[in-house]
Formats: C-alpha cells, sequence, structure tokens
C-alpha cells in the first residue's frame, strides 16, 4: 500500500491509473483523491485565509524556529501501515518534507520504504513519473504516460518552428508580497513554450526579485501565478502590482498582455499539469499561432489595463 505526502505525486498517480494502490494523500490532493483517499498530511494553516504577505512571515518565522507547519496523523498513518510514502525536498514551505515525514514514521511498526522525489527540471519531473511508477510495480505505465505528453510538447515546438516565431520576453511571477521571480522546471515550461524569462533561476529555488529589477528587465508578456493561488485568490492581491507607480509603463501591460493564472500549471511539479501549463503559455505568449486548449479555458484570465480587473 502507498501514500503520497506530495499532491503532484498523486496527481501522477491517477494519471497512469495506479490510485488503486494509493490509499493516504495530503489535505492539498486532487479533489478526486480527496473525495477517495484518507487525508494523512494536514497543515496547521488549514481553513484559514492569510495575505501573500502575512503567509510569507508566517513560514519565515516558521523556518527561522526550525519548526514546520505541516504534521502527520500518526494513527491514522499507523492503520494504513504503508509500504511506501512518497515525499519531497524541493520546498519546505509548500509541502511536507522529507524530514517531517521521517519524524513521524519513526514511530511506526513497520518502517515505509521514503521515495523523496525532488526534481529540479522539467526532465527531472518527468522522471519522477517514471520513479513513482517503478516503485508502484508498473513502470511500463510512466513511459506510455510520458510518451502522451511529449508528443503534445513536440506540436508546439513544432509550430514555433514553423511559423519561425521568435522568443518572447516575458516574466513568471511565483509571489506578490513580496514578488518572486520562478525557478525550478518553470523556465523550461517558458522555454517550451516559445519565451525566455531572463529574470527566473532555472533549476534552482525563487528568489525575491526587486520591482526595480522587474521595470528595467520590462517583460513583453507577463503571467502572475502566486504558488497555491487560483485565478480568484490571486485577483485579491493584484492591487498590489497595479498600484505601483510605475505599473502602466510595462510593455506587458501597454500591450494588454498581462495574465493571471493558477498556480498548478507551474509550481506543481506533476508532468500533465506542466505540459497543460506549456500549452497555456504558448498560446498566451503567440496567441496568433497557438489557440487556449479548452479545458484550460478556466485556468487563466487576462488582466486588463484599462480596468485593472481581470474579466
Amino acid at each position: 500500500m502507498t501514500c503520497s505526502f506530495l499532491p503532484a505525486a498523486t496527481q501522477m498517480i491517477y494519471d497512469m491509473n495506479l490510485q488503486h494502490l494509493l490509499q493516504g494523500i495530503t489535505f492539498e490532493c486532487p479533489p478526486q483523491a480527496l473525495a477517495e483517499k484518507q487525508k494523512v498530511v494536514r497543515c496547521v494553516l488549514e481553513g484559514n485565509t492569510y495575505s501573500s504577505m502575512e503567509i510569507d512571515k508566517i513560514f519565515s518565522a516558521s523556518k527561522a524556529q526550525g519548526k514546520s507547519l505541516y504534521y502527520v496523523d500518526e494513527d491514522l498513518l499507523q492503520n494504513i501501515s504503508p509500504d511506501i510514502i512518497f515525499t519531497q525536498d524541493v520546498c519546505e514551505v509548500c509541502q511536507i518534507d522529507t524530514a517531517c515525514t521521517s519524524a513521524a514514521v519513526a514511530k511506526l511498526e513497520k518502517q515505509p520504504e521514503l521515495i523523496a522525489l525532488t526534481p529540479n527540471t522539467l526532465h527531472d519531473v518527468f522522471n519522477t513519473a517514471i520513479t513513482i511508477a517503478s516503485a508502484m510495480g508498473n513502470e511500463e505505465a510512466a513511459y506510455t504516460y510520458l510518451a502522451g505528453l511529449q508528443k503534445r510538447i513536440d506540436a508546439i515546438i513544432d509550430g514555433l518552428r514553423l511559423h519561425k516565431a521568435p522568443p518572447k520576453r516575458v516574466m513568471i511571477m511565483e509571489w506578490l508580497a513580496p514578488v518572486y521571480n520562478c525557478g525550478h522546471w518553470i523556465p523550461y515550461q517558458v522555454a517550451y513554450a516559445g519565451g525566455i524569462d531572463m529574470l527566473s533561476n532555472p533549476a534552482g529555488d525563487s528568489i525575491v526579485t526587486p520591482w526595480e529589477k522587474i521595470v528595467k528587465y520590462d517583460p513583453e508578456v507577463l503571467v502572475i501565478a502566486p504558488c497555491g493561488f487560483t485565478i480568484s485568490r490571486t485577483a485579491e492581491e493584484v492591487h498590489l502590482l497595479t498600484d505601483k507607480k510605475e505599473w502602466a509603463q510595462l510593455t506587458a501591460v501597454r500591450n494588454n498582455a498581462v495574465f493571471m493564472a493558477d498556480y498548478d500549471l507551474f509550481t506543481q511539479p506533476s508532468a500533465s499539469t506542466l505540459t497543460d501549463g506549456i500549452e497555456l503559455l504558448a498560446a498566451l505568449f503567440n496567441p496568433n499561432i497557438f489557440t487556449v486548449p479548452e479545458h484550460l479555458q478556466h485556468k487563466y484570465k487576462p488582466l486588463h489595463q484599462s480596468s485593472l480587473a481581470y474579466v
């Protein structure tokens, strides 16, 4: 029996039709999993609403004190008695990490195998699908799954080549207060979609990025996708950007090329959702070449310069 302490791993388990082997999940896993599986990992912030700045302060204080905001329902975990637990060490802010998981499982009568999924690049993310499927005894499921995703990415690359489309100067924003650039696999998504984000940190952590630097960079396309935020949640705080005096000067703003997007297309590293993100970005960067797939229409909103509201 398997537990997934990482929503992206849970998504890929479902994508590969291996969910019959999954029993325990986290409170942030995909809706279908939440309806069917037991929630083992919880968070002390669960059910509360905080601003971007408040969340940043809470997590920073927690890290400084050596504490985790995540915890494990140890009684439930004992009852499940898993053979395998998928965890992660990419970001201790976004999800429970391996150290916290290890402390919880140390008390179990049967010690499960802990498999840490720590992708840094898009290629790494795809490889985690193979790791997951192999551990669950069906490696072939991963190859079938990934072949379908690669075909979708190849179609975008072919379209960009056919139209000789030059790369767009873009920025993907991972947080609002303070502003963070994008890191890890997201710059690779941008590249496949026909853009280049010179403020990003490929294969590394996202970092605080001064507004003055963004103004100087002056992106042609700006995509705002704060980690953990849906577009409706982002809309509540987008004024933190639009109120800045240099906002209206940005090329992306003047050309109505500012968009809000759901976080799970970028900061949740499942191979399928990141491929969705590439398809969305391709349509936002080059709308004359690509259209937003129907199943992603609800995952983004343009931000109008005139009204400073999303439509």
